[in-house]
């Protein structure tokens, strides 16, 4: 059965990691607490990655509009349950 985008969200939900990349080049790794149909996001133990160096940010809301994409991080490919 083919998941929905928003399913692959759930299931990551306070659990694991996601990346997440914004306009202008930015790109932030954090903890997913919430996110709406909008793509607001709510990030717990934020950080931004930046020419290879990482900056902890803490809790994030980030508004949808910048979001370009989201995505479990690569950590979490090997204990996601398929």
């Amino acid at each position: 059965m083919t998941k929905r985008p928003l399913d692959i969200l759930d299931q990551v939900l306070n659990r694991q990691p996601v990346i997440v990349s914004l306009k202008g080049g930015r790109e932030l790794r954090g903890v997913l607490q919430g996110y709406d149909v909008h793509m607001n996001l709510v990030l717990d133990k934020a950080e931004e990655i930046e020419s290879g160096q990482v900056r902890n940010v803490g809790t994030l809301i980030v508004r949808g509009d910048n979001v370009i994409y989201i995505s479990p991080s690569p950590d979490s490919f090997s204990s996601t349950p398929k």
